[in-house]
C-alpha cells in the first residue's frame, strides 16, 4: 500500500477500451510505436480506464470516472469498450462508493468523465463535490471542431444542474496534499492532479502522457489541440518529476499503473515500476 501524507493511494480499474494507434502517437512512425503497443487488426491499441482513489482521514478523492455505460452498441464496438461505472469498479475493488467525498475530473472527454452520470442523467456520486477547471467547463460546452466529438453534454451538464460542480480558476489546493494544475496542450484547461506528503509525491498525468510510451517528449497524441504546448508542459513537469523523484500515474497504460521517471540524454523514459 502506498501512502502520501494523510492519503492511501489505490488504482481502480474501471475497464478497458481501444483507440487508433496512429492517433494515439501522432507523428511517431508506426514502426516505432507498435513495438511496445501492438495494434489489433483494426489498427487499435488496448488502453486502460484507470482511476485513482486517495483515501484520507476526513475526505476521499476519486480522480476521473472512466467511460461509464452510456455508449450504444455501435460506439462500444468502435472503441471496444469493456467498462463499468466507477461505483461498481470501487465495489469490485473492495471499497464502499459512499466514502467518496470529492471527484476530481481532469477533463470532460468521454473516457475521463463519462462515468460521472448514469443513463438516466443522475450523478453516480450525488453527495460528492466534482472539481473541474472553470475554463474547461466553459470550453466543453462549445469546443473546437477538432475535439468536439470527445465531449458529451450528458456527462457533465447534469452535475451542474445538481449543484455538484466546483469550478477552479487556475492552480488550486483542494485539500491538504491535493493540488491541481491546468494545462493547455491536450485540450483547454485539462488539469493534472498532485498528491503529496510524507516525502512522497504522485502526479496523475491524465492525457499529458496516457501511457509509459508517451514519456518520450516527441511522442504526443494526434488528439492534442496544441502539440507544441504539450511538449513544453511535458518538459517542465517531467524535469521536476525526475529531479524530485515523483511517482507518475498512468490513466491509460494497459500494463503499468505507476512508475518513476528517469532522464535519457535530453529525453525521458520510464524508470522503476511502483506498485500501488
Amino acid at each position: 500500500m502506498l501512502a502520501a501524507g494523510p492519503y492511501t493511494l489505490h488504482p481502480i480499474l474501471s475497464g478497458t477500451f481501444a483507440l487508433d494507434g496512429g492517433a494515439m502517437f501522432g507523428v511517431v512512425p508506426r514502426a516505432l510505436w507498435q513495438r511496445g503497443n501492438p495494434p489489433d487488426d483494426r489498427h487499435r491499441i488496448p488502453l486502460a480506464l484507470r482511476l485513482l482513489l486517495a483515501i484520507g482521514k476526513e475526505r476521499t478523492f476519486l480522480v476521473d470516472t472512466g467511460i461509464g455505460d452510456k455508449f450504444g452498441e455501435k460506439e462500444n464496438r468502435i472503441y471496444d469498450v469493456r467498462g463499468k461505472l466507477p461505483d461498481e469498479a470501487l465495489r469490485e475493488a473492495g471499497f464502499d462508493p459512499g466514502i467518496v467525498t470529492d471527484v476530481v475530473l481532469t477533463h470532460f472527454h468521454f473516457d475521463h468523465g463519462g462515468g460521472s452520470t448514469r443513463r438516466d442523467g443522475s450523478p453516480v456520486f450525488p453527495k460528492a463535490r466534482h472539481h473541474v477547471q472553470r475554463a474547461h467547463f466553459e470550453y466543453a460546452q462549445a469546443p473546437l471542431p477538432k475535439d468536439r466529438a470527445s465531449f458529451r453534454p450528458d456527462d457533465f451538464l447534469p452535475l451542474e444542474r445538481a449543484g455538484l460542480l466546483v469550478l477552479h480558476d487556475g492552480p488550486s489546493r483542494l485539500a491538504e496534499g491535493i493540488e491541481v494544475e491546468p494545462l493547455m496542450g491536450h485540450t483547454d484547461a485539462m488539469q493534472v492532479v498532485k498528491v503529496s506528503g510524507g516525502g512522497t509525491t504522485l502526479l496523475y498525468l491524465a492525457d499529458l502522457a496516457p501511457t509509459t510510451s508517451h514519456l518520450r517528449l516527441p511522442w504526443i497524441m494526434g488528439y492534442d489541440n496544441r502539440p507544441l504546448v504539450t511538449l513544453e508542459e511535458k518538459t517542465r513537469l517531467f524535469s521536476a518529476a525526475a529531479d524530485e523523484g515523483w511517482i507518475l500515474f498512468f490513466e491509460h497504460d494497459p500494463h503499468m499503473a505507476a512508475c518513476r521517471i528517469v532522464r535519457d540524454g535530453d529525453d525521458f523514459a520510464a524508470g522503476p515500476e511502483v506498485r500501488l
